[in-house]
């Protein structure tokens, strides 16, 4: 394998493997299998290269599903995302999919822009995310003394270096980091520099959204906004409130999973949360403050 990240595509259509090795080459060294089999023996060949699997779910020998179920079975390839290509994105397949660890669909036939936007965001949370369990396992206090808690920050960065301590906070540190990662940045992004679902499609399909967002956190009408997270710990549980500065947002819709924003590079992260991190979350009025929990 080379420089460039490798990607393992598994579908039984010749066609299809043939069409995305032609978008992706470019960008990525790329690989392939016609089921889940075969891509199961090329996987343990080329475990420690793979970056990313777009992995069809209708297949003979062994389907997405079967696929899927024993990658997540074996711990040294379970981290390798996921982009679950299908035909069909009812909500229930979509589930299904969520909960056995597919964070992306790409419904076929797809756009070329949006399955490379997929495939980057599926690398770059990725790499994200490892790298947040190293920094995890850094640290080695005693925070579960501490009781109470207030933090300030202002950007995606602090976000996520917060996100990282936060975590240590809670019994399953490993459970709840995303969790708390999206939330806060979302406060961070949509809160306090108003950026739109919208816009945020199309800056990550632009690749511009870090750059967008370091460029509006500098504005003059943005410099001084804050998010405050306030960290409690009680008997029974342990809690944490985000509140940010902006005109809060229509949260209701996004806290559940929607077949309608699957196949988009973003939008999944307060669904997830509440379906993978905490035992519960409650935004209260407007939408700009947020409650988490996870019972003791």
């Amino acid at each position: 394998m080379g420089n460039k990240a490798t990607l393992l595509i598994v579908d039984d259509e010749p066609n299809n493997i043939e069409l995305l090795q032609l978008d992706l080459e470019d960008d990525y060294e790329v690989i392939s299998a016609n089921d889940g089999l075969q891509a199961w023996e090329l996987l343990q060949e080329h475990k420690e290269n793979i970056n990313a699997i777009l992995l069809d779910r209708m297949m003979p020998n062994m389907d997405g599903m079967e696929f899927l179920n024993k990658l997540k079975g074996d711990d040294s390839v379970a981290d390798i995302p996921v982009i679950m290509q299908t035909a069909a994105a009812e909500k229930e397949q979509v589930i299904e999919g969520i909960k056995a660890g597919v964070y992306y669909y790409l419904t076929k036939p797809y756009d070329p822009d949006l399955m490379l936007s997929l495939v980057h965001e599926a690398i770059r949370e990725s790499s994200q995310r490892i790298q947040v369990i190293d920094e995890l396992k850094e640290f080695k206090h005693k925070l579960h003394l501490i009781k109470n808690s207030r933090f300030e920050i202002r950007t995606v960065e602090e976000a996520q270096y917060l996100s990282t301590f936060l975590a240590n906070f809670f019994p399953d540190p490993e459970k709840v980091v995303l969790g708390i990662s999206e939330l806060m940045i979302n406060a961070v992004e949509h809160g306090n520099l108003g950026i739109t679902y919208e816009e945020k499609s199309k800056l990550n399909k632009e690749g511009r959204w870090l750059e967008e967002v370091s460029r509006r956190a500098e504005l003059p009408e943005n410099k001084d906004k804050k998010v405050l997270i306030d960290y409690v710990r009680e008997q029974d549980a342990i809690c944490l409130r985000i509140v940010d500065e902006g005109k809060g947002f229509d949260w209701d819709k996004y806290m559940e999973l929607s077949p309608d924003r699957v196949v988009d590079s973003h939008g999944r992260g307060i669904a997830m949360s509440k379906m993978m991190s905490f035992d519960s979350i409650s935004y209260i009025g407007k939408g700009n403050e947020v409650l988490c929990t996870v019972n003791l």
